[in-house]
């Protein structure tokens, strides 16, 4: 029997539900812990994290206009995508890491069960954020929850799967769209996260998933006019004070970076929260007769 070629994967960005090659070409060498060449991932330019806010916003209308129980189904049809290529994940994991196949098999079961939570808390959310409120008059006064829009995420650096996905399904689970920076040195797993999500009922555009230098991609997204929020988990002490500033000028919402030592504790329900917004509604329920009475 003749020996056979291995066919190498070529990893591509995540962008509207289509896998593009960066705009500019680039590429950058992706090694792992030992410094051994594992691939080259797309080095993403400033065209294509605009081209990633267009695609989120164009479906942001009809994520966040599905129901809560609709959105739950999708996601949880993505744990399943996921529990399928576990074998895959735990290969790049390990490699991502350093970690043995045990530990990363570890990370991986948690990072699916992480999933499967988050997918749990699309239609309980608002039961827990908003309801009635009291109010001194004849009136309803009714407060939702509402996604903020559209979600940069710079994904951690350390922890290339689970932290990924700690910081990405709040955000999408509560009605919102993301475009994702992976991990700098790590992005092997976020780029096939896209392919779980591409075969999943996740509409395109709903994640956008982009690679290379996350400075780079990461100062477009900040000073974006379309970008609503923006979560700096991924961006160091220097960085996320840059990101800051420049998410000023459109006042985004900002999730400032939280020291996380073990990504698997219980995750809360912190970050959902941090993208969402509330909604007052007043309503007058209307007098019946002199006895003042009301319904």
């Amino acid at each position: 029997m003749s020996e056979r070629l291995t066919v190498l994967k070529t990893y591509k960005l995540y962008v509207g539900g289509k896998f593009p090659r960066s705009e500019s070409g680039r590429v950058y060498e992706v090694t792992d812990s030992k410094g051994n060449w594992l691939a080259n991932a797309p080095l993403s330019s400033r065209k294509d994290a605009r081209d990633a806010v267009v695609a989120a916003r164009k479906a942001f209308g009809g994520w966040s206009g599905a129901t809560a129980y609709n959105r739950g189904q999708v996601l949880y049809r993505v744990a399943e995508m996921l529990e399928g290529r576990r074998a895959q994940f735990v290969h790049e994991v390990a490699d991502a890491e350093g970690l043995s196949k045990s530990k990363a098999a570890e990370q991986v079961d948690a990072t699916i069960d992480r999933w499967v939570w988050y997918a749990g808390w699309t239609d309980k959310i608002a039961q827990v954020v908003g309801g009635g409120n009291p109010v001194a008059g004849p009136f309803f006064n009714l407060s939702s929850p509402e996604p903020t829009g559209v979600v940069a995420v710079l994904a951690p650096q350390k922890s290339s799967f689970l932290g990924l996905v700690s910081v990405l399904a709040p955000v999408i689970a509560t009605g919102n769209t993301a475009v994702v920076v992976a991990s700098e040195n790590a992005p092997l797993p976020a780029l096939s996260l896209a392919e779980a999500l591409a075969t999943s009922d996740v509409p395109g555009g709903v994640v956008n998933i982009l690679s290379g230098r996350t400075a780079e991609i990461a100062t477009p997204l900040a000073a974006h006019q379309d970008v609503n929020a923006i979560d700096l988990a991924g961006a160091d002490e220097v960085l996320a004070k840059e990101l800051e500033i420049a998410a000023a000028d459109n006042l985004k919402r900002v999730l400032r970076p939280q020291p996380v030592d073990d990504w698997s504790a219980a995750p809360g329900t912190d970050r959902m929260t941090a993208f969402l917004e509330t909604k007052t509604v007043w309503h007058p329920t209307g007098s019946l007769g002199a006895s003042g009475s009301a319904y």
